[in-house]
């Protein structure tokens, strides 16, 4: 699997559109679009690492430190002024809550939905509890979990089933979904 012999189909998105991957904390968002960026030679961005970058420490720290709904309209007003293009990039599981973020990550490029299931994700989060996850006090994973499971359905192009497999097998399955041909 060659980059070079890979491109996007402009039926699905037009030159220069970027590839956006949402799904729960730990479903592999961000390992699975490196591994994407990698098969198809493009680069690929976190926006958890930009909000950690902006605020110089963690993302758990951050989102310790506010409100879950100042949170999420940090998170959104970060996301409204990306200006990528030509890119793959993995967001943050909150995403979802905002409209505005949606529309500005679909005016991007097509939006996958990376489902795994909830004892998968719940064992994952166990073994990273630092990860920033943006829960209300009281709330539980797998009440997180099915709340937003509905939102990702919602506004994904596409549905990848992920899981245990190596990451480039369900790269590999977003680049075949997504129409990504060689020639």
């Amino acid at each position: 699997m060659e980059n070079a012999a890979y491109t996007l189909d402009p039926l699905i998105a037009p030159p220069g559109a970027s590839i956006v991957i949402i799904g729960m904390a730990g479903a592999g968002k961000t390992t699975i679009g490196r591994e994407l960026a990698q098969l198809i030679g493009k680069p690929q961005l976190d926006t958890d690492c930009i909000i950690e970058a902006y605020y110089g420490t963690d993302l758990q720290t951050i989102s310790a430190s506010m409100s879950k709904e100042a949170f999420l309209d940090m998170e959104s007003a970060v996301i409204c002024r990306l200006r990528l293009q030509d890119c793959v990039i993995s967001t943050g599981g909150s995403v979802v809550y905002r409209e505005e973020s949606i529309r500005r990550l679909k005016k991007l490029g097509p939006v996958i939905y990376l489902k795994v299931d909830l004892p998968v994700i719940i064992e994952r989060i166990a073994r990273k509890p630092e990860r920033g996850l943006a829960i209300s006090p009281g709330q539980t994973v797998e009440d997180l979990y099915n709340e937003r499971a509905a939102l990702y359905s919602a506004v994904a192009d596409i549905t990848v089933d992920g899981g245990d497999a190596p990451a480039l097998f369900y790269a590999s399955e977003m680049a075949r979904r997504l129409s990504l041909q060689s020639p």
